[in-house]
């Protein structure tokens, strides 16, 4: 149970692979599968961790070498958390930068075809902004995490200030 099938460094060294890997993947996979997961993406990701434990363990299943691959996990995040913080250039490559997807009532429609957004997703952000069309948002952004920000237009007749 407590016995080491595999070095600690081993186990640390096949976490941190495994964690870039995994970020490098997600981070590939778009903005709308963090943000917004449909079923299909919920059972990707259980299966995908699944199937990189035996990869992370190397197939040490005691529980030192689980506290060992925990622990190195939550050093990953923390250390990339703390990267992100401390640098624009590395939070652009690992969390992206945000999307414009419609500027004056102007759709960028290959903005969402990189991104893999539906004009489903975008027309329930909008409905849920209080616009019934493109025409009726001042601009719209896929955010990092993959939220929709929408900022309809002023009507004239209000826009006295």
């Amino acid at each position: 149970m407590w016995q080491l099938s595999v070095s600690w460094w081993e186990l640390i060294l096949r976490v941190v692979i495994i964690y870039v890997f995994l970020l490098v993947i997600l981070r590939l996979s778009g903005k709308r599968q963090v943000g917004q997961l449909a079923p299909f993406d919920l059972v990707l990701l259980l299966v995908l961790s699944n199937s990189v434990q035996n990869a992370m363990n190397g197939g040490d299943n005691s529980v030192l070498a689980g506290l060992i691959s925990a622990a190195a996990l939550v050093l990953m995040n923390y250390v990339v958390g703390l990267a992100t913080y401390k640098s624009k250039r590395i939070e652009a490559l690992v969390e992206g930068r945000p999307e414009v997807l419609i500027h004056n009532g102007r759709l960028f429609t290959d903005v969402m075809e990189r991104e893999k957004l539906t004009h489903h997703e975008l027309n329930a952000a909008l409905r849920a902004a209080g616009c019934a069309c493109v025409e009726e948002v001042h601009f719209a952004i896929l955010e990092n995490n993959g939220v929709i920000s929408v900022q309809p237009k002023r009507e004239r007749g209000l826009d006295r200030s």
